[in-house]
Order: structure tokens, then sequence, then C-alpha cells
């Protein structure tokens, strides 16, 4: 399984480096893309769980939030939710399968969670130095559960949360902590010649690595109660030794958010 994911990552990873480097249109269709397929996957563990979102009005709801964030002058935002929302709760009114309102309220969580999330990264790539923010939030986060991973394995002793996720522990979870913050540390401080900042570039990298890295893996436990609740394992199998989009992307759409925002209030 690990030289699976390995291999996977290897032929994955200059792809996403690729796209996030050029940005514009390319990037939001790698967006666009991850996200569709996550939101399929969502929409399938609810019917595993009896319920029935509306996979058109989900996607419908992540699409219209990235294209705002890629293409925010036509302000078309707040009447594209006011027309999806009351559309997709009339649709419930004419097609009711057991929980008309629980699978609305689904239907439009499941497209709100991924769209907003995954506009935070389109945004974070917009910004001044996107792409080497984006890039370096990205590792970041790769490198705090790859550490969590391995620490986890030789040393770990105390399970986080056995209910959600049994494979993880306290130890594993120290360590992604530790390694994801020196990581961006070390990051953002070579990156100190084109730094315009007024306090040391460093620290910048290490409160942003220290705030991903002790939070986003709560977007990979939140991913994870849902599958428990619905009793998969996995979210797909589309990416191989990863499962699939949605699991890939539990921890990364917490990330982007958080390093969206931090760049935008502390940095810029």
């Amino acid at each position: 399984m690990l030289r699976i994911r390995v291999l996977t990552a290897v032929v994955l990873l200059p792809i996403v480096v690729g796209l996030t480097h050029v940005g514009g249109i390319p990037f939001l269709a790698l967006v666009v893309l991850l996200l569709s397929l996550a939101e399929i996957e969502f929409c399938h563990l609810m019917v595993r769980g009896n319920f029935h979102p509306t996979l058109a009005f989900g996607l419908a709801m992540a699409w219209l939030l990235l294209l705002d964030a890629q293409y925010p002058a036509p302000g078309l935002l707040q009447p594209g939710l006011a027309l999806l929302l009351l559309a997709s709760l009339a649709w419930q009114l004419f097609h009711r399968q057991g929980s008309p309102v629980t699978d609305w309220a689904l239907t439009i969580t499941g497209g709100l969670y991924l769209g907003l999330c995954g506009a935070s990264l389109i945004r974070l790539r917009g910004l001044t130095d996107g792409s080497w923010w984006t890039l370096t939030v990205l590792f970041t986060i790769m490198t705090a559960d790859s550490a969590a991973y391995f620490v986890g394995r030789a040393w770990g002793r105390h399970k986080l949360i056995p209910t959600l996720s049994p494979g993880k522990t306290w130890e594993g979870y120290l360590g992604g902590v530790i390694s994801g913050g020196l990581l961006a540390a070390l990051v953002v401080t070579l990156w100190s010649t084109h730094a315009r900042w007024r306090i040391p570039n460093s620290l910048h990298g290490l409160i942003l690595g220290l705030l991903i890295a002790t939070l986003a893996p709560l977007g990979d436990l939140a991913i994870s109660m849902i599958k428990r609740q619905v009793g998969a394992k996995d979210s797909g199998n589309i990416i191989p030794g990863h499962g699939g989009a949605l699991d890939r992307l539990d921890s990364i759409l917490w990330t982007a958010v958080i390093g969206y925002y931090y760049v935008l209030w502390f940095v810029k």
C-alpha cells in the first residue's frame, strides 16, 4: 500500500505543481475537477446512509463559489446562491424520497463546504506571490501528514480519536505539527530575498505552519466522521493508494482556508 501511495504521489505531484505555477484557467480547471469528484463521492456516501442529496445542485453550488472566486467582477454570487437555494428546495417538494428536508440540507451543505473551501484555494493563488504561497501551504500539510503517518507507525502508542480514526495517534499528530511548522518556517525564510514584510519571515512561516499542522487534521477527522456514520472506509478509489478525491482533499480544504486568510490578514 505504501509503495502504491508513493508511486501515485510521484506521478500526480508534478502535475499539481505545474498547474499551480501556471495558475489562471488551468489551475481553476484542476480545482473544479477535484472538487467535482469530491462532491460526487460525498453524495454517494450519503446514499449509503439512505439519504438522497441532489448531485446536480451540489455541483452547481460548488461551481458557483469557485467561479466567483476566479471571476468576482460579474457579481453573480448572491443571485446565484439565492437561485440555487430556492430551486433545490423546490426540487425536493416534487421529488421527495424519504427525508426531503435532510436531503435538501445535505445538498446545500455539501456544495457549500467544498465550494467555500475550494474558493479559498483559488483566492490564495490569486494573491501577490500566490503561486509560491499556494505551494507552500500544500507542501506544509503534505509534510505534516507524512510525518504524522511515519511517526505514528514508529512511536504511536496513544490513540487520538479511535472512534473516528483508529490509526491516528497523539505521537503522530505532534510529529506532524512540529514537522509542518518547521518546514513552513524554513520555506518562508528561504523566500526572504523577495519579502516585503516588517517582521521576521521565519516567524510568518512558523505561525502559518503550526496553524495548518494543528488545525487542518480536523478536516481529515471530519470526513472520517462522515464515512464512519455511513460505514465506509474510503470515499472512493479513484486515486490509487489514497482512496477518493475527498479522502485526499479532506485536510487540504482546511489548509486552503487557513492559508488564505492568514496571508490576507497578516502578511499583505
